[in-house]
């Protein structure tokens, strides 16, 4: 078969799929893996997985910080049993061990993980349904922020917080909070899943008995953890620490963008946010491109936003951290966990490079970090040791990541309507991150989180304005070369004027 066909017949495969692909491949160069992940002994220490490792010592640096809660809210409308949903996430603690999982310090104070043997979880109810209607729910907002912003200590526990609020007698707003040592998005999907079927077998099957059919699971997280540390120190972290290497060199440039404020000596910033949808025909024009050079659109939407950092900073290596889910193996599909991973993919420009020829090198790049995607991100900053800086992250300084977004399971809890309920804003993790989301119904969403300290409002949207406009001359004119495009509005070229 033609290679063209054969690489587009590879770009219009999942992401999950891309990286099953991407581990056969990589089959042949690799030790072999073991068929199993086994079940470790129960009197077995835990160590923490990489990931964790080095969520403990950021957690242990700035205890306070929120960078790293994955918060999400929802209103509930309509009759809710609140005993089935107590009972749901009660069996989903039980189900999933990372849920009941807290962290301390041996007696060679090396961290370790500790499994609860039950969940600890409570559920509050807080009621403020005794209000006019828009005060309770003023309230509401305010006491879901505070939920969230309040920090985790991984020493007690628990690490997952589940608060009810009652806006009216038929208005609820649930708030779920995890620390990220615990769980990750691909575990969010897990979490909401399994929490409708409970809830739905609960509610509709009372008296027939409430478990839900859901698989059993081969393994828990700490097993996985355990497993990872010897597989990598069996040699498959040299083997993979030598294609980084050879990615990323000896020199590690700090990404420059320029901001409206100084940046602090010490990285503390509050996280705002842009969003903006990006127009159906441009999506499909862009998929139609990158298909056609054998990429997909996560491909042409990170050649997009490197070409904007390049025409923005000026420099050459652009580097991106992007998280890969990091689940292409059977047992860990369905745990949760946090067993995402980031990769930095680097791509160097110049103003002469056409904006064919930044795809092709996106799509390069990350077909050879999906090959090489098990090397903790933690090992490649030990083993490179690029100069550290309070005020930065290591090897890169943005973050791109795309997900699909299916949370369909909510549509079907037993008389109840689910919205989703954006909750107040938290500390940024990186000075920016560009997020596209494609949504159930087709739409392709975009936001900026962006350190609010550094940048105005008004400039992040005129980044996303430019960041468009780049992405059209990728879909329509993809031989122009990345300097001669001309990224300002006819409004911005009015001020210069």
């Amino acid at each position: 078969m033609h290679s063209s066909s054969l690489a587009q017949r590879r770009a219009r495969l999942t992401l999950e799929q891309r990286e099953r692909l991407a581990q056969r491949l990589a089959g042949a160069h690799a030790p072999a893996l073991q068929s199993n992940i086994p079940c470790r002994n129960a009197s077995a220490q835990v160590p923490l997985s990489y990931a964790q490792e080095r969520h403990w010592f950021l957690w242990q640096l700035e205890p306070l910080s929120t960078a790293y809660h994955l918060s999400g809210g929802l209103r509930l409308t309509g009759r809710l049993d609140i005993e089935a949903l107590r009972w749901s996430f009660a069996a989903l603690g039980r189900r999933h061990e990372s849920l009941r999982t807290i962290f301390r310090a041996n007696a060679e104070g090396l961290p370790e993980q500790i499994i609860e043997d039950e969940p600890r979880l409570e559920i509050p109810l807080t009621d403020f349904s005794g209000l006019p209607l828009e005060q309770a729910r003023a309230r509401a907002g305010e006491e879901a922020g505070r939920i969230a912003g309040t920090p985790f200590d991984l020493t007690q526990g628990p690490l997952l917080r589940v608060v009810l609020i009652r806006i009216a007698a038929e208005e609820h707003l649930l708030v779920v909070v995890m620390h990220h040592i615990i769980s990750d998005a691909w575990s969010n999907r897990i979490v909401i899943d399994e929490f409708a079927a409970h809830y739905r077998a609960r509610v509709q099957q009372e008296g027939q008995g409430w478990e839900p059919a859901l698989p059993a699971l081969p393994i828990q997280y700490a097993d996985y953890a355990i497993w990872q540390r010897n597989w990598l120190e069996a040699g498959e972290k040299e083997r993979q620490l030598a294609y980084w290497r050879s990615q990323l060199g000896e020199e590690h440039p700090v990404l420059q963008l320029p901001t409206d404020h100084p940046r602090s000596s010490k990285a503390s910033y509050r996280a705002a946010r842009h969003t903006f949808t990006l127009p159906a025909g441009l999506v499909t024009r862009l998929q139609r491109q990158a298909q056609s050079q054998g990429a997909t659109l996560f491909m042409a939407l990170l050649s997009g936003f490197q070409g904007l950092l390049y025409r923005y900073t000026g420099q050459r290596d652009i580097r991106v951290g992007v998280p890969i889910a990091n689940r292409h193996r059977a047992e860990i599909e369905n745990i949760v966990g946090f067993f995402v991973n980031t990769q930095v993919l680097s791509t160097l420009m110049d103003g002469r490079m056409s904006l064919h020829t930044v795809l092709d090198q996106t799509r390069e790049a990350a077909l050879g970090a999906q090959t090489h995607q098990d090397l903790p991100f933690e090992r490649l900053v030990e083993a490179l040791q690029p100069e550290r800086n309070l005020n930065q992250n290591p090897l890169f300084q943005v973050m791109y990541n795309h997900l699909r977004e299916d949370y369909r399971a909510l549509e079907q809890l037993p008389g109840l309507t689910v919205e989703n309920h954006e909750l107040s804003e938290q500390a940024a993790q990186f000075e920016l991150t560009l997020d596209t989301v494609e949504q159930p119904d087709g739409r392709l969403e975009a936001t900026f989180t962006y350190a609010a300290e550094l940048f105005e409002p008004a400039t992040i949207g005129r980044l996303g304005d430019h960041y468009l406009h780049l992405l059209e001359q990728l879909a329509e004119h993809p031989q122009q070369s990345l300097g001669d495009i001309d990224i300002l509005s006819e409004a911005e070229r009015a001020q210069l004027k």
